[in-house]
């Protein structure tokens, strides 16, 4: 069912406001598509003035910068995300999230239902062996 991103129909002291015009389709919402760890999958979607979204479904790999430098790394898993507890459990990634990486724990800073990419900051280093 879709979503709308309209103004409330009730007032401030809970009368109902009248309604001014009739619903416009870029008032519309999306529903949520969670990204999962898994093989990239990604969703391309219509915006406004023919433009194109890429809603990514699932990745396991994250551009992840460190130290100065962006490099490729292999997502392992969601360790926190403040968005929600229970995508930690089932392995959601949001902007904010934090992610288990082969690097070290990073911190994602895209929006992957909007970018279509998961780019993420290092957090905590992983000690490298010697």
């Amino acid at each position: 069912m879709a979503q709308w991103h309209l103004r409330s129909k009730r007032k401030i002291t809970g009368g109902l406001l009248k309604r001014a015009s009739k619903k416009k389709r870029h008032q519309r919402g999306r529903d949520f598509l969670p990204a999962h760890i898994g093989t990239v999958k990604v969703k391309i979607l219509r915006s406004r003035g023919g433009n194109s979204k890429f809603m990514l479904l699932s990745s396991n790999i994250a551009n992840v910068l460190a130290g100065g430098k962006a490099q490729k790394a292999k997502i392992l898993s969601v360790v926190e995300n403040k968005a929600d507890a229970q995508f930690v459990r089932r392995n959601i990634i949001t902007k904010g999230a934090i992610i288990q990486t082969e690097l070290g724990k990073a911190r994602v800073t895209s929006r992957p239902g909007q970018d279509g990419v998961i780019n993420a900051v290092i957090v905590e280093e992983k000690p490298t062996q010697k």
